[in-house]
C-alpha cells in the first residue's frame, strides 16, 4: 500500500487504514498545497510526548518563514483581535489568560449549566417527538451548545441564528474552503465585538462581562478580551456537536450499549469517553513549533517547523487500546487515557462541560425517545470533510 490519502470521503467516515499506514512510520512529513508542510505525529506515545513538551510552543510567531509566508492556520491565528487566546500563547500569558476563565467553569457555574442544558434538551426533544421525526445534528447536537455557551458568554438571544450559521461555516470546512472561513470568522468576529462593547455600557453576570471587568483593572487587553471570547465560542460548542453526534450514533447503532446506559449513569459516562476516543472531535490539535531541535519518534525537528499532532490517530493506536477501532464502552482499563481534550498544559478548559451536555443529551435521549432508529443506513451518513474537527452534518431518525 503506498501513502494513504489524507481527504476524502472515505477518509472522512473511517480513517483508520490510513491511520493505522502512518502509524507503522516515524512522524510523516505532510505537504500541503500551499508549498508549506509539517510533521504529523500520529503514534500514541509520541502525541503525548509532543503535547507535553516543554519546547513545543503555540504562539504561531514561532512557525519558521515558510508556514508564515503559507497563510496556514485559521484566520485568528493571524489577527490581534482574535489571535490573543490562550491556545496561541505560552506561559506565563497562557496561565493567566486561562485563570481569567477559570471561575466560568467551576462547579458552581457546571451545576447552573447542567439546569440549563436539560431545560433546552426537554424542549428539543419536545419537537423531535410531537413530529415524530427529527435530525439529531440539526434538532440537539447543534442547537444544545449553541444555547449553552452563547448563555455562558452572555450573547444575546438575537444573535444567535447568526452563531448557528456561521459556526458550522468553521467546524465543517475542508482545507481548501479558505475563502469561507475567512467570510464566517469576519462576521464572527464584529458579532464578538458588538457583544463586547455592550458588557462595556451595561456589565452582566455572564463571561463576557467578567472579561471586560479584568480589561478595566488592567489584567486583560482589548484584543485578549475579544480574542478570548471568540475562542469560547467557537471552541466551546464545536466539539460538543461533534460528540453530542458520535455518540447518538453509536447508541442507536449499538442497542446493547443505549439499553445498559438507559439506566446505568456510569455505563452513560464509559459511552461518553469511548465516543471521545474513537470519534475525537478535534482531530488534530492546533499548531506546535519547536524552540530548538528536537526529536519525536526518530524524527529530528527543527526550530519553527510546523508540528500536527493527530489526536484521532492517538486514539486508535492499537499499542495501547486493544481493539481500537471497535467501539466498547465500558470494556476499557485505559478509556480515561484518551487524549480527545488534549494532555499536558493546554487540556481543554471546558472538557467538563462538554461532558456535562453529553450527558444530558444521552440521557434525555435514551428516556424519552426509547425506541428512535436511524432512517438510513450508517454508510450513507456524511461526515465533515474538516482537517481540524469531526461530526456528522445529518443524523435522520424515526422515533
Amino acid at each position: 500500500m503506498g501513502e494513504p490519502a489524507l481527504f476524502g470521503p472515505d477518509f472522512d467516515r473511517d480513517p483508520s487504514p490510513a491511520y493505522a499506514w502512518l502509524r507503522e512510520r516515524p512522524p510523516h512529513r505532510l505537504d500541503f498545497p500551499t508549498g508549506t508542510w509539517a510533521w504529523l505525529i500520529t503514534r500514541y506515545a509520541d502525541a503525548v510526548t509532543a503535547l507535553n513538551h516543554p519546547a513545543l510552543v503555540k504562539s504561531p510567531a514561532a512557525g519558521n518563514e515558510e508556514w508564515q509566508r503559507s497563510g496556514m492556520g485559521l484566520p485568528l491565528d493571524h489577527r490581534p483581535s482574535l489571535a490573543s487566546n490562550m491556545i496561541n500563547t505560552d506561559p506565563p500569558e497562557h496561565t493567566r489568560l486561562r485563570r481569567a476563565c477559570a471561575g466560568a467553569f467551576g462547579p458552581r457555574r457546571m451545576q447552573s449549566l447542567r439546569e440549563r442544558a436539560q431545560q433546552v434538551t426537554d424542549e428539543l426533544i419536545d419537537a423531535v417527538e410531537a413530529r415524530g421525526h427529527g435530525d439529531l445534528v440539526t434538532d440537539l447536537a447543534y442547537p444544545l451548545p449553541i444555547a449553552i455557551i452563547c448563555d455562558l458568554l452572555g450573547v444575546p438571544e438575537s444573535y444567535r441564528e447568526d452563531v448557528h450559521e456561521w459556526s458550522l461555516v468553521i467546524d465543517s470546512a475542508d482545507d481548501t474552503d479558505g475563502s469561507k472561513v475567512r467570510e464566517a470568522t469576519d462576521v464572527l468576529e464584529r458579532l464578538v465585538t458588538e457583544v463586547v462593547d455592550a458588557k462595556r455600557a451595561t456589565r452582566g453576570t455572564d463571561l463576557i462581562s467578567d472579561l471586560v471587568a479584568q480589561e478595566a483593572t488592567g489584567t486583560l487587553s482589548a484584543d485578549e478580551v475579544t480574542s478570548t471570547a471568540f475562542l469560547i465560542l467557537i471552541g466551546g460548542h464545536e466539539t460538543t456537536v461533534g460528540l453530542i453526534a458520535t455518540g447518538a450514533l453509536a447508541l442507536l447503532t449499538h442497542p446493547d450499549e443505549a439499553a445498559k446506559a438507559r439506566t446505568d449513569p456510569a455505563h452513560r459516562a464509559a459511552v461518553i469517553e469511548e465516543t471521545l476516543r474513537l470519534h475525537a472531535p478535534l482531530q488534530n490539535a492546533t499548531w506546535r513549533f519547536p524552540t530548538e531541535d528536537v526529536e519525536i519518534g526518530g524524527r529530528l525537528m527543527r526550530p519553527g517547523d510546523p508540528i500536527l499532532v493527530s489526536v484521532l490517530a492517538a486514539n486508535r493506536d492499537p499499542a495501547v487500546f486493544e481493539d481500537a477501532d471497535v467501539f466498547r464502552p465500558g470494556d476499557r482499563k485505559t478509556e480515561r487515557r484518551h487524549i480527545a481534550f488534549g494532555i499536558g498544559p493546554h487540556l481543554c478548559i471546558g472538557a467538563a462541560l462538554a461532558r456535562l451536555q453529553a450527558d444530558v443529551a444521552f440521557e434525555t435521549l435514551l428516556r424519552r425517545l426509547p425506541r428512535a432508529r436511524l432512517t438510513v443506513p450508517e454508510e450513507e451518513l456524511t461526515w465533515w470533510p474538516s482537517p481540524i474537527t469531526r461530526g456528522l452534518f445529518h443524523l435522520p431518525i424515526e422515533v
